[in-house]
C-alpha cells in the first residue's frame, strides 16, 4: 500500500486532529454526569467491542489498496476484540527488551518489513446524532495510525499511550458507517518509545465517537489556589469554547451538598470556598464541578489541595508528605497493555492494602479514566510523558560513566534525541498531549517529563513551556543528571523542582539531603523489587522519616511482566519472558521485576513493603515499666481516628492474652508514650504484638484491615524456645535407656564407624561428613551430609553471581588434610580440618569441622572456617580478597518422609537478614511444600531468619531436632539448589527425591541489586573468620 510517509517524518506528528484538550465525559443530564464513564456515556458512542475485521500483514507493503474503501471485502478477515494487542492474540510475536531498540537505529526511518494491521468497523448513526457534532476518539494505539471513514482519509497519529481526536462530522452519514484504521508496528516516534516493557502493538485503549451539539464548550482548566492558611480556597476555571454556548455553573460539596452556582464572565468562572475540605491521600475529598450547556452537561471532580517548595522540602496542604509509591505499567499476562478498569481497580485495592500511597505512570501517561480512578481513591500521582529513548546509549563506541555517590553523571550519545533539533517538536509534543489531557486531575502533584532520555535543548524547551502553563505542579526529570561529553553544552534544569535519581544507594541520601542549598530529593525508581526482594526497604525508609527534604520514591515496579502461555500437562501455569519467543534482542526476565506476580498473586516483596511502611511505628522503651512509644507516621490523620490498636501476648508461641488498646489520641506526625494496660512477665520468649486495624470503611478497604504491626521483644530464650519446638512438633528426643551403652568406634582406613544402642553412623574420613546415620535400623539421611556455600542465585545476586562462579563457589568440593578422634566417657569427637575449593582455583574457606557423638547419638557439629587471601611468593601485597560468600552452613538429604516443620524464628513468610519485617518471630508449624516461593524464575526462596528451634517430622514418626549455639537460618525444601540454579522457569522444575535441608550458621541478605546498588555490607557473608554449631539429635 502506497501510504503518506508520515510514519517516518518527526515533522508529521499528527494529521487532522483536533486540538488538544482535557479529557472529559460529556453527558446529557446532570444526574448522569456525576459519575461517569465514558464506556456508558449517553453521548458517546463505544466503539469498543468484540466485533472488529482485522488483518494481519507482515509489511505495510503487502496491504492492498482497496482495504480502505467503504465497500472493501472483509472476507478473509479475522474477527477480534477492541482494546487488545496483536501479539496476545497470536498476531506477530512477542518480544521483551529493556534498553536495545528492537530495531536498527537510523531516525527516523524504520525497517521496510514493518508489520501492520487493517482494521474494520461499522457502526450507525441516528438522523439525529447525524446532525450534531462527530468526534472519533482513540485513547491508545501502539505506534502509530492512519483512518479512513467510509473511504476518506480522517488524518494520522501518533504517541502510543495518548489519545488523538479527529472532526468526523462531514464524513459520516446516517445510517451505516465504516471505520477503516490501519496501525504499524513502527515509526519514527518508536525512537521515543524504548520503554523497559513487552512489546505490544495494535489499538489497545478505548475507541468511541463524541455526538456533540454545534455549541459546547471544548476544553477547560480548573485550577485550585488555597490560601497559605488553608482557610479559604478559589476554582478558577478557564473555558475554551466552540461557538457560543450559554454555560451555567455548579459546585457541590465533597458530601454531595450544594453550595453554589455561577455564570461564566470573560471566559471564565470563579468560585470561592471558606474552610475548604482539603484533598490528600489519606482523605481525597472531591468536590464537583458541574458546567451546563442548554444540552451537554459535564461533571469534573476537584481535589482542593496547595503545592508549596521551600527550601528543599516539598509541602501539600502544609506539610512535609512523603511518597511511598511504586512504578506502574499497564501489564496483564491476558490481555497484555490493555488494561481494564476492573484490573485496575484489582491493582489499586491491593495498593492500598499494602500501604503505596503514590504511582508513577512510568513510562507513559496511563489510561485517562485511570487518572481519573487515582483522584478518588487517593494516590499521589508522577504523571509521566510517553517519553524514552534509552536505546541511544547502546550506539556504537559510545561510552557512559555511572557514580553511585555522584550528582552528576557523563554520556556520549544518550541524549541524542533530546538534542537533535527535528526531533524537537515531537519532544515537546508528548509533554504536551500529558499535561492538557491530565491537568484538571487533583491526584498529579508531579509531571515527569519522561525516563531514561538524557537531557538537552529539546527537554529544556518542554521544561520551560510547562512551566509557563502550569506552574503551579511540581516538575521533574530524573535523566537531567546526565551532562553530555564532548561538548561546551551544560544541561539548564533550571526549570526542574527537583533533583531526582534512581537506585541512589542510601549513603546517597546521607550525603546529599545534609548539604545546604539542595533541591528536594526523591528516588523515581528504588529497591528493584525482581524475585526473591527488595532487601533494602528499611534502609530506605529510615532516610524517609529522618531527611525532610527526601519526599520518597517509588519502588520499581509494580508488576511482574509476562504472557500467560497455558498450562502444563501437569496443570502448572506457564509465564514467559524475554527469550522464550526466540527473540533477536530480548533481556531475558529483566521484565518479571514486580511486587506482584503477573496474576496479581503479592510477591513476599509486597508483604515487606507494607510493613516497612506502616502506619504506625511502636517502640519498647521500658520492659519492667511495660512503657511504649508510639509513632504516627501519617501525614494528615490522627491516630484515633484512623486505627484501632489491638494486641495479643504470647509466651513460647501460645497466645496467653489479648485485648484492644483504648483509642490512641496522636496526631499525624507526632509520638506518644504509652502504658501497656496489662502486666508482662519477661521470661521464655515472650512477645507482645501490636495490630494496627483501619477504624472505619474505606474506598478499597474494609474497617478492621490489618495495616501493619509491630513486635514488641520483652525476652527471648533458646532453651524456651526449642522446648516449644519439642512440644508442638512431637519430636522425639533421645531416651536415657539409649545413652546406657558407651560408643563403640570402629576405625577403620577411610571410615569411622560409631555405633551406640540403637544407632550406627559412618564417617568418611576423607570427605569430613558422615555419610550414613542409621538409627532404629533406618538411614536418616540419603546422601553425605556437606559443607554449603552456594545459593541458587537470586535476581537480586544476578551481578554479584558472576564473580561467585568465577570464584568457584558452586562447584566448590571439600578436601581434608587430617581427621583425629577421641573418646571420653560421654562421647566421641572426629575433628577433620579441611578446605574448599573449586578446579583450578585457590581455596575459598579453610579451618576445622569438629562433630561430636553422644552416647544417646545426638550428633553435634562445630565449623570454623577462614577466608584468608593468597600470598604470592615475593609479591608484596596478596591477591584481592574473594567476593563474599551466599551463605555458610550444612547440607541434609533427608528421606522425603520428612515432611512437616517446625520451627521458632521468623515466618510464616520466608525471611533473611535485611527481609524479614513482614515476618513476625514466632512458633511455626508447615508443611515442606508450603514453605517452597514458586518464584517464576527459580531462585533461593523459603529460608527462614533467626531460628533458635527447628523440627522436621515423618510420617513414620521420626524426627530430626536442630538447635544452635547461635541463632540460625534454615531452608527445608523438594528441589535442590542445583536444580533452581540451572531451570529457567517455575514449570520446568523437578523434585528432588528429598527433603532437602539447609541449616545456615551465615546467610547474605536479598538487597535489591538486579537494578540497584550493591548488598549492604552488613548483610553479606565477607568475615574472614567464621564459626557456627548445630546439634542434631535424631
Amino acid at each position: 500500500m502506497k501510504l503518506q510517509n508520515y510514519f517516518q517524518d518527526p515533522s508529521s506528528l499528527h494529521i487532522g486532529t483536533e486540538p488538544l484538550r482535557a479529557y472529559y465525559v460529556p453527558c446529557k443530564e446532570e444526574a448522569e454526569a456525576n459519575d461517569a464513564d465514558m464506556l456508558n456515556a449517553a453521548r458517546a458512542i463505544v466503539l469498543n467491542g468484540d466485533d472488529w475485521k482485522f488483518k494481519f500483514y507482515e509489511s505495510y507493503h503487502q496491504v492492498p489498496e482497496g482495504c480502505i474503501e467503504k465497500t472493501a471485502d472483509t472476507t478473509g478477515y479475522d474477527t477480534i476484540p477492541v482494546p487488545s494487542c496483536w501479539q496476545i492474540l497470536g498476531y506477530d510475536h512477542n518480544q521483551y527488551t529493556n534498553v536495545r531498540y528492537p530495531i536498527p537505529f537510523d531516525p527516523p526511518y524504520v525497517p521496510d518489513n514493518n508489520p501492520a494491521g487493517v482494521y474494520v468497523k461499522e457502526f450507525s448513526l441516528t438522523e439525529e446524532e447525524a446532525a450534531q457534532k462527530i468526534y472519533l476518539n482513540f485513547d491508545g494505539v501502539d505506534s502509530c495510525y492512519y483512518v479512513w471513514v467510509n473511504g476518506t482519509f480522517v488524518g494520522y497519529s501518533q504517541i502510543s499511550h495518548s489519545g488523538s481526536e479527529f472532526d468526523i462530522t462531514d464524513k459520516v452519514t446516517t445510517g451505516n458507517n465504516r471505520l477503516t484504521v490501519l496501525v504499524l508496528k513502527w515509526c519514527d516516534g518508536t525512537y521515543l518509545e524504548d520503554q523497559d516493557k513487552l512489546r505490544f502493538t495494535g489499538i489497545f485503549r478505548d475507541v468511541y465517537l463524541l455526538v456533540r451539539p454545534a455549541d459546547h464548550i471544548r476544553d477547560y482548566f480548573v485550577h485550585t489556589p488555597v490560601s497559605e492558611d488553608l482557610t479559604k480556597a478559589e476554582i478558577l476555571v478557564d473555558l475554551d469554547l466552540c461557538g457560543t454556548p450559554a454555560i451555567t455553573a455548579k459546585l457541590y460539596a465533597p458530601d454531595g451538598e450544594f453550595l453554589t452556582a455561577a455564570t461564566p464572565a470573560d471566559g471564565k468562572v470563579q468560585f470561592s470556598v471558606n474552610t475548604p475540605d482539603l484533598w490528600n491521600a489519606e482523605h481525597p475529598a472531591l468536590y464537583t464541578l458541574v458546567l451546563s450547556t442548554p444540552e451537554e452537561v459535564i461533571a469534573q471532580k476537584v481535589g482542593l489541595r496547595r503545592i508549596d517548595i521551600k527550601g528543599n522540602v516539598i509541602y501539600i496542604n502544609g506539610v512535609n508528605f512523603k511518597i511511598k509509591g511504586t512504578n506502574r505499567h499497564d501489564s496483564n499476562p491476558f490481555t497484555g497493555a490493555a488494561v481494564t478498569r476492573e484490573q485496575l481497580l484489582t491493582d489499586l485495592k491491593l495498593m492500598k492494602e499494602h500501604n503505596i500511597n503514590a504511582i508513577r505512570t512510568s513510562h507513559y501517561p496511563n489510561a485517562p479514566w485511570a487518572t481519573q480512578m487515582y483522584d478518588r481513591y487517593g494516590f499521589y500521582v508522577m504523571d509521566e510523558a510517553d517519553l524514552e529513548s534509552h536505546g541511544c546509549t547502546t550506539l556504537y563506541g559510545s561510552k557512559s560513566e555511572h557514580v553511585d555517590m555522584g550528582e552528576v553523571q557523563y554520556e556520549e550519545s544518550y541524549g541524542y534525541l533530546m538534542r537533535d533539533p527535528s526531533y524537537e517538536t515531537a519532544v515537546v509534543d508528548r509533554i504536551q498531549h500529558l499535561v492538557h489531557r491530565d491537568k484538571n486531575c487533583s491526584s498529579v502533584f508531579s509531571w515527569s517529563m519522561g525516563n531514561e532520555s538524557a537531557y538537552g535543548p529539546n527537554l529544556e524547551k518542554a521544561a520551560a513551556w510547562i512551566k509557563s502553563y502550569d506552574p503551579d505542579r511540581v516538575l521533574n526529570y530524573e535523566n537531567s543528571i546526565w551532562q553530555q561529553t564532548n561538548t561546551d553544552y551544560v544541561n539548564d534544569v533550571h526549570d526542574l523542582d527537583v533533583f531526582s535519581r534512581m537506585y541512589a544507594p542510601v549513603e546517597f541520601i546521607d550525603e546529599f539531603c545534609s548539604k545546604e542549598g539542595k533541591k528536594p530529593f526523591i528516588e523515581v525508581e528504588y529497591c528493584h523489587a525482581m524475585g526473591n526482594g527488595p532487601g533494602d526497604l528499611e534502609a530506605y525508609f529510615e532516610r524517609l522519616y529522618k531527611y525532610p527534604g527526601y519526599i520518597g520514591g517509588f519502588v520499581w515496579e509494580w508488576c511482574d511482566h509476562s504472557v500467560y502461555m497455558g498450562k502444563t500437562i501437569e496443570g502448572k501455569d506457564k509465564f514467559f519472558y524475554g527469550g522464550d519467543w526466540n527473540e533477536e534482542v530480548h533481556d531475558g526476565n529483566f521484565c518479571m521485576d514486580g511486587l506482584v506476580y503477573p496474576d496479581r498473586t503479592p510477591h513476599t516483596g509486597l508483604l515487606e513493603h507494607k510493613n516497612v511502611a506502616r502506619p504506625i511505628r511502636a517502640t519498647l522503651l521500658d520492659v519492667s515499666k511495660g512503657l511504649v512509644e508510639l509513632d504516627n507516621k501519617l501525614d494528615y490523620t490522627n491516630i484515633k481516628d484512623g486505627f484501632t490498636i489491638t494486641y495479643d501476648v504470647q509466651k513460647d508461641g501460645v497466645t496467653t492474652l489479648s485485648g484492644t488498646l483504648d483509642p490512641v489520641d496522636c496526631p499525624a506526625k507526632e509520638k506518644v508514650t504509652i502504658t501497656l494496660p496489662f502486666a508482662v512477665t519477661a521470661e521464655g520468649n515472650t512477645i507482645v504484638t501490636l495490630h494496627y486495624l483501619q477504624k472505619e470503611d474505606a474506598l478499597l478497604t474494609p474497617a478492621g484491615y490489618e495495616a501493619g504491626h509491630d513486635q514488641l521483644i520483652f525476652s527471648t530464650d533458646a532453651a524456651s524456645a526449642i522446648a516449644a519446638v519439642v512440644k508442638f512438633s512431637g519430636a522425639q528426643t533421645a531416651s536415657a535407656a539409649s545413652a546406657a551403652s558407651a560408643v563403640a568406634v570402629e576405625d577403620l582406613e577411610n571410615e569411622l564407624v560409631i555405633s551406640g544402642t540403637a544407632f550406627r553412623y559412618v564417617y568418611d574420613k576423607w570427605k569430613g561428613t558422615f555419610t550414613a546415620l542409621v538409627k532404629d535400623q533406618k538411614n536418616l539421611i540419603a546422601q553425605p551430609i556437606q559443607l554449603n556455600i552456594w545459593r541458587a542465585p537470586l535476581d537480586n545476586d544476578r551481578r554479584i553471581r558472576w564473580e561467585w562462579e568465577a570464584a568457584g563457589y558452586d562447584r566448590a568440593r571439600t578436601k581434608v588434610y587430617a581427621t583425629e578422634w577421641t573418646q571420653d566417657e560421654e562421647a566421641v569427637t572426629v575433628t577433620s580440618t579441611y578446605s574448599l575449593a573449586a578446579v583450578y582455583l585457590q581455596r575459598i574457606i579453610e579451618g576445622t569441622i569438629t562433630w561430636k557423638v553422644a552416647k544417646d547419638g545426638t550428633l553435634t557439629v562445630t565449623v570454623d572456617g577462614e577466608r584468608k587471601p593468597v600470598h604470592v611468593p615475593l609479591a608484596k601485597t596478596p591477591l584481592p580478597k574473594m567476593p563474599f560468600l551466599p551463605r555458610f552452613g550444612l547440607r541434609l538429604f533427608l528421606e522425603p518422609t520428612f515432611a512437616d516443620v517446625t520451627y521458632f524464628g521468623y515466618g510464616p513468610i520466608e525471611s533473611y537478614p535485611d527481609k524479614h519485617h513482614d515476618a513476625k518471630l514466632g512458633l511455626y508449624t508447615s508443611d515442606v511444600d508450603s514453605l517452597h516461593e514458586d518464584y517464576l524464575r527459580p531462585q533461593e526462596n523459603g529460608s527462614h531468619w533467626n531460628c533458635s528451634g527447628l523440627a522436621l517430622t515423618s510420617s513414620d514418626h521420626r524426627s530430626l531436632l536442630v538447635s544452635g549455639a547461635q541463632n540460625f537460618s534454615f531452608n527445608a525444601s523438594r528441589y535442590t539448589q542445583e536444580e533452581l540454579t540451572t531451570k529457567a522457569h517455575s514449570f520446568e522444575l523437578e523434585k528432588s527425591p528429598y527433603t532437602v535441608l539447609c541449616l545456615d550458621g551465615y546467610m547474605s541478605g536479598c538487597g535489591s541489586n538486579s537494578c540497584g546498588p550493591a548488598l549492604a555490607k552488613e548483610y553479606r557473608v565477607d568475615q574472614d573468620k567464621l564459626s557456627f554449631t548445630f546439634t542434631l539429635n535424631f
